[in-house]
């Protein structure tokens, strides 16, 4: 198991990307990196409530850790403090043993340079799951939240 920390700076307020991150539509246009897409099976935005995410390939030769081409995990959330944390715990639905545990994914929100710096830490990752690959899906994730809630380089 193992860990990575990545951070985005995006020029809209905390509330406006707290809200993104609790809103089940929002969460199915930025969660999935470049090369993937995301649908959204349940997501219930409260302490204890629980949710559910696919997370497909584009590309028919890439293999998905839950099926063909296919990530789902599902989890609840643990804590949210409004515009400022959230954090989810979550697993893999995966019949390989190499993508079993919990992982704890905490998003905090800061007012940073006139906007909000996002700071994604996912502890507990699989070591089946490179840091690399992790680091870099979340970066491409941030940057479709930051073209949701940012209009010119402006807030929202």
């Amino acid at each position: 198991m193992h860990s990575t920390r990545v951070s985005w700076h995006v020029n809209a307020p905390r509330s406006a990307v707290y809200r993104a991150l609790l809103d089940a539509d929002v969460v199915a246009a930025w969660r999935a990196p470049d090369d993937m897409t995301a649908q959204v099976h349940t997501f219930d935005a409260r302490e204890g409530g629980t949710f559910r995410v696919s997370l497909t390939y584009e590309a028919p030769t890439e293999v998905g850790k839950s099926g063909a081409h296919t990530d789902t995990y599902h989890g609840h959330f643990a804590r949210l403090v409004p515009d400022q944390e959230v954090v989810e715990v979550l697993e893999f639905e995966s019949a390989d043993a190499a993508f079993d545990g919990l992982m704890t994914m905490t998003t905090t929100l800061a007012d940073a340079d006139g906007g909000t710096e996002i700071v994604v830490i996912h502890d507990g990752l699989p070591d089946a799951v490179p840091a690399a690959d992790n680091e870099t899906g979340t970066r491409m994730s941030l940057a479709k939240l930051a073209a949701l809630v940012e209009v010119d380089g402006r807030p929202a």
